[in-house]
């Protein structure tokens, strides 16, 4: 009998988690060939979510839970779920039903039954998503796929199941500024697509705010890619010519036609235009700076407060 088990960080879910965990009993239910483990990630939620993981632990010997210190990041969640989860196949899934349980049992069947190590879902619609948010993330993973060369598929969820084997190979990467869509590219293995429309939240708020967004779509360019630096070597270069050929034509201009140089406003233009884009620059090589600090500090990529079985212990 394998055994399965379910990955599901959460932050403030205090309203959906009865649901979804209704929702997965009645999946696990119909697997009943399968042995299952519910893994919930407590991201250092400030509602009720501890406990009722901790009343669903007591009643339901399939159920453990981590919780954070304080709130590290959904990344950090996966990844502290992936560490300890005991499953022969492992599943991450978000607790809004946004990632429908009732689609592990084809991605069960396809990892079983076909040449597959990875069984992952990508949404095919935006329906009931705000228009400016689905711009900019269909624009996001247009430009991600031009510039790294991990594998990153437009609408890609983190809903997907995997094998023991592609779990190990992703917790080798210990890095502690995550992109788990990236890493799960990175990783490779034969991984089959499984598309779904947009479901809407079962209940509660989303998390993630515009924001929020746009600095994790930074995080994953830096992370995969180093093309921003070639940009700025490119700007660099630009400007480069740019002044040489300026030069020799003011040159001209004054010997040959004997034209005064004038043109204080153009002048302060053009240190404006050129500071900004020297700024811009090192910024860029800022960010890629500020994670190899981040990487040398070597801290925990999360820190937990307690689990089920402090719970037991009490």
């Amino acid at each position: 009998m394998d055994k399965i088990t379910l990955v599901v960080p959460c932050y403030n879910e205090e309203e959906v988690l009865p649901v979804f965990y209704d929702e997965v009993c009645r999946v696990a239910g119909e697997m009943s060939g399968q042995a299952f483990e519910f893994l919930f990630v407590d991201d250092g939620s400030r509602d009720k979510t501890l406990p009722i993981l901790k009343e669903l632990s007591q009643k339901d010997k399939r159920v453990r839970f981590i919780s954070f210190s304080r709130n590290f990041g959904k990344e950090a969640g996966l990844y502290a779920g992936l560490q300890n989860a005991t499953g022969d196949y492992v599943a991450v899934l978000d607790a809004d039903l946004q990632d429908p349980p009732g689609l592990l049992p084809e991605m069960y069947r396809s990892l079983k039954g076909e040449d597959y190590d990875c069984a992952a879902t990508r949404r095919v619609s935006r329906e009931g998503e705000p228009p400016i948010r689905s711009f900019f993330a269909r624009a996001f993973y247009k430009l991600i796929r031009k510039i790294s060369k991990t594998e990153i598929v437009d609408g890609a969820r983190d809903f997907r199941l995997m094998s023991r084997r592609m779990v190990d190979a992703i917790l080798s990467m210990g890095e502690y500024n995550r992109f788990s869509k990236g890493i799960f590219g990175w990783v490779g293995f034969n991984t089959k697509w499984i598309e779904y429309k947009n479901v809407e939240r079962a209940a509660g708020q989303t998390k993630w705010s515009f924001w929020s967004l746009l600095m994790y779509a930074l995080d994953g360019i830096i992370a995969f890619s180093t093309v921003p630096l070639l940009i700025s070597s490119f700007i660099g270069l630009i400007f480069f010519v740019i002044a040489i050929v300026m030069i020799v034509v003011i040159i001209v201009k004054t010997l040959v036609f004997g034209d005064p140089v004038a043109g204080y406003p153009s002048t302060i233009c053009i240190i404006f235009l050129v500071g900004g884009l020297q700024l811009f620059c090192i910024g860029i090589l800022g960010q890629y700076l500020s994670k190899l600090y981040l990487e040398s500090k070597n801290r925990p990529i999360y820190i937990v407060r307690c689990t089920e079985k402090d719970f037991e212990e009490k």
